[in-house]
C-alpha cells in the first residue's frame, strides 16, 4: 500500500484558507489533517470548531482530527458532525481511554490515539485492538515547524510490532518534521500515513510536493 498524505491545515495561510483548502482537494492528497489544540494541553491555540465547521464544508478529502485537548471525550458528537472520518485523541488526555475509543466509534468515525515523544508505545498494549490509528508524535505537540526527533523511527518500528503481535488492522500515521529526507526512512520504519505541514504550504509547488511525497 503507498503511504497515505495528510497536509496539516495548521501551516496553511489562513489569510487564504479557502484557497489553501481547494489546493488540497485538487490534489493528490488522501486526507486533510486538522490540529486542535487548546492551550492547556499544549501551550498553543489553533482553531476551534466555527473555523473547524466552515473547513469541513470546503474541504473534499476526509478529514483527519487531532484533538491536542484535555478532555477530548467531551467533543465526540461536534467531532462527528463535521463528517470526520478519524478522530484522533492523546493518550496522555484521557483518564479513560477505553471508554472514549468506544464513543468515537459508536458515533460512526474510525478512531486514533496519539503518543507524546516521552510516552511509549506499550503503554497502548490493552488498547490496541480497538484502535484504528497509532499516532506518533515525531515533534513536541503544539507548534508547527519543529525538529524532527530521531528517536522517533524507533517508536515506529515497536507500534508496528505492537500491531502485528496483536492482530491488529491499525494504521501508523506519524505528524512533526516530515520532509523529504525524514519521509523516506519514516516509510522504510513501517509508516502507512505522512502529516505534513510546512513541507507541503510552504513548497513553491504545494501541489506538486504532495504528489512527490506520495510518490516516495
Amino acid at each position: 500500500m503507498n503511504q497515505l498524505i495528510a497536509p496539516s491545515l495548521l501551516a496553511a495561510d489562513f489569510g487564504h484558507v479557502a484557497d489553501e483548502v481547494a489546493m488540497v482537494n485538487g490534489s493528490n492528497a488522501d486526507w486533510l489533517h486538522l490540529d486542535v489544540m487548546d492551550g492547556v494541553f499544549v501551550p498553543n491555540i489553533s482553531f476551534g470548531f466555527p473555523v473547524l465547521e466552515a473547513v469541513s464544508k470546503l474541504s473534499t478529502k476526509p478529514l483527519d482530527v487531532h484533538l491536542m485537548i484535555v478532555q477530548p471525550e467531551r467533543y465526540v458528537r461536534q467531532v462527528q458532525a463535521l463528517g470526520t472520518y478519524m478522530m484522533t485523541v492523546h493518550y496522555e488526555a484521557c483518564t479513560h481511554l477505553h471508554r472514549t475509543l468506544f464513543e468515537i466509534h459508536e458515533a460512526g468515525m474510525k478512531a486514533g490515539v496519539a503518543l507524546n515523544p516521552s510516552t511509549p508505545v506499550s503503554m497502548l498494549k490493552d488498547v490496541i485492538e480497538d484502535i484504528d490509528m497509532v499516532l506518533v508524535m515525531t515533534v513536541n505537540p503544539g507548534f508547527g515547524g519543529q525538529k524532527f526527533i530521531e528517536h522517533s523511527l524507533d517508536k515506529v518500528r515497536e507500534a508496528r510490532e505492537l500491531i502485528a503481535s496483536s492482530g491488529s488492522q491499525a494504521l501508523v500515521e506519524v505528524d512533526g518534521g516530515v520532509t523529504l529526507t525524514t519521509a523516506p526512512r519514516l516509510i522504510e520504519a513501517g509508516v502507512n500515513v505522512l502529516v505534513t505541514g510546512s513541507t507541503v504550504f510552504r513548497a513553491s509547488n504545494p501541489s506538486q510536493m504532495i504528489s512527490t511525497l506520495k510518490e516516495l
